[in-house]
């Protein structure tokens, strides 16, 4: 398919595994792509084999200017923006464990995180919209999160910043949607990364037993769901937040355990 020829991306946290997988995606089915990334060589890397369809930029979900370089220099180089993905987030291994609780969590922590996975996703709308308008309209698809929709033992940051872009999300669409630019969030549940393989022994096992589809989503999946939301087939689709997750909101919460026990009978 060459749903987004023409078009022309931007994928923030382009450079690790659902970020690449997207812009990836985004060239495949015609479009050019610029991949923003904090860390320059990551970017240049997933950008490296698309040729002159992508563009690497370094850039700082943290940092305004660095945001507004960043659209800048999608808009000097192709010629304009119709897509933005915001997908970056705070991924700081050394930090992340003190994501906890609101009584122990540290407030620097808290700011970090939200100036990043919130205010980051603001300010990518802020500098994008204006541009989308110059061409006619644009699709902006935000990164959120199943931790934004409900509650967890840890990651009190994070699951706030997620439930802010859900509604961010529908703010952009009210706001813009008669200038013809959409906005939708997507809530991944877990991934199937190499990240996640290395992450706490048994976590994968304990996860997989409250998802409804037999395997994990791969970061493929979520390109693909991208891709549909980017491109003119979605037209219809704008304030709206979709979970990608293999079902694992959508059952009662003791679906796992009485899954367990019927099995055990039967066998």
């Amino acid at each position: 398919m060459r749903r987004l020829e023409g078009k022309v991306a931007v994928v923030t946290g382009g450079g690790g595994g659902i970020g690449s997988a997207v812009a990836n995606r985004i060239v495949r089915e015609g479009g050019k792509v610029v991949i923003a990334d904090l860390f320059e060589d990551s970017a240049r890397a997933a950008a490296g084999p698309l040729g002159e369809a992508a563009l690497a930029v370094q850039f700082d979900a943290s940092d305004p200017v660095s945001i507004e370089a960043m659209v800048t220099a999608a808009v000097d180089h192709f010629g304009g923006i119709d897509i933005l993905h915001n997908n970056a987030a705070m991924t700081d291994p050394a930090k992340h464990p003190l994501d906890t609780t609101p009584v122990d969590i540290p407030i620097e922590i808290w700011d970090e995180i939200i100036d990043i996975n919130l205010r980051g996703y603001l300010l990518g709308c802020k500098y994008a919209i204006p541009h989308m308008i110059a061409r006619g309209g644009g699709s902006i698809i935000n990164t959120a999160s199943n931790s934004g929709i409900a509650g967890d033992l840890a990651r009190v940051a994070y699951g706030a910043s997620k439930g802010g872009i859900i509604t961010l999300s529908k703010y952009v669409a009210t706001q813009y949607g008669k200038q013809n630019i959409r906005c939708n969030s997507i809530s991944p549940g877990v991934v199937l990364t190499p990240a996640l393989e290395a992450t706490v022994p048994g976590l994968k096992e304990v996860i997989q037993r409250h998802i409804l589809t037999p395997e994990f989503g791969t970061p493929d999946d979520i390109a693909a769901l991208i891709a549909f939301l980017a491109s003119d087939e979605s037209r219809y689709i704008t304030g709206e937040n979709i979970s990608i997750s293999g079902g694992g909101l959508s059952h009662q919460p003791h679906y796992a355990d009485l899954l367990a026990m019927m099995e055990q009978q039967l066998s």
